[in-house]
């Protein structure tokens, strides 16, 4: 799942680089490619493994049929390991991707007040892929988070087992939307 949060920062941000930069794009030289790949499985790995060596811990989620950040624990270890996934795992690759959406849809607009006509179409269009993006980000995240938020700070028992299990699916299948919205709006694609 962090994978997938930062595998759309990266790709929000490379995209901005991409559209907003004065040189053309570079198609046979995989090196950037590669290097935000490789560095979002680092930061992942970095947000994922502490609980393997004591801050936090896994444990079953939901039902019990998949393994997740333990919740349900209300000790500080975990506490501190759940505001700090919620902070670098979710906020910061939120602010990332508005960010560089924004600032891509800024330079279209700049582009369409030049050429009338066809960039207005252009940049409406964008708007909407921006848009439909980043509420496909929120509704698939921002129900994850709530629960492990409501499940730590919360009553013990607030959540149960079945109240997981739709955030926990709409977090997972977030890396089917993407592609989904780039193939249907992105005439490019």
């Amino acid at each position: 799942g962090i994978v997938s949060l930062i595998s759309l920062a990266v790709l929000s941000y490379e995209r901005c680089c991409t559209m907003t930069g004065t040189t053309e794009a570079d198609t046979t030289n995989y090196r950037k490619t590669w290097t935000g790949i490789i560095l979002s499985w680092i930061y992942s790995l970095v947000w994922t493994t502490p609980p393997l060596f004591g801050w936090s811990s896994y444990g079953p989620e939901g039902p019990g049929t998949t393994c997740s950040v333990n919740w349900h624990s209300k000790d500080a270890n975990n506490v501190s390991y759940i505001v700090c996934l919620f902070i670098f795992c979710l906020v910061i690759p939120f602010v990332i991707i508005v960010y560089s959406y924004g600032k891509l849809l800024c330079a279209i607009r700049q582009v369409s007040s030049i050429s009338k006509g066809l960039g207005r179409t252009r940049e409406q269009h964008i708007l909407i892929m921006v848009v439909l993006m980043v509420i496909c980000f929120l509704l698939c995240w921002l129900p994850y988070a709530t629960v492990a938020l409501i499940a730590t700070f919360g009553k013990p028992g607030l959540i149960t087992p079945t109240a997981s299990i739709i955030p926990s699916l709409l977090a997972k299948s977030s890396t089917v939307y993407n592609p989904i919205i780039y193939v249907f709006l992105n005439k490019q694609v």
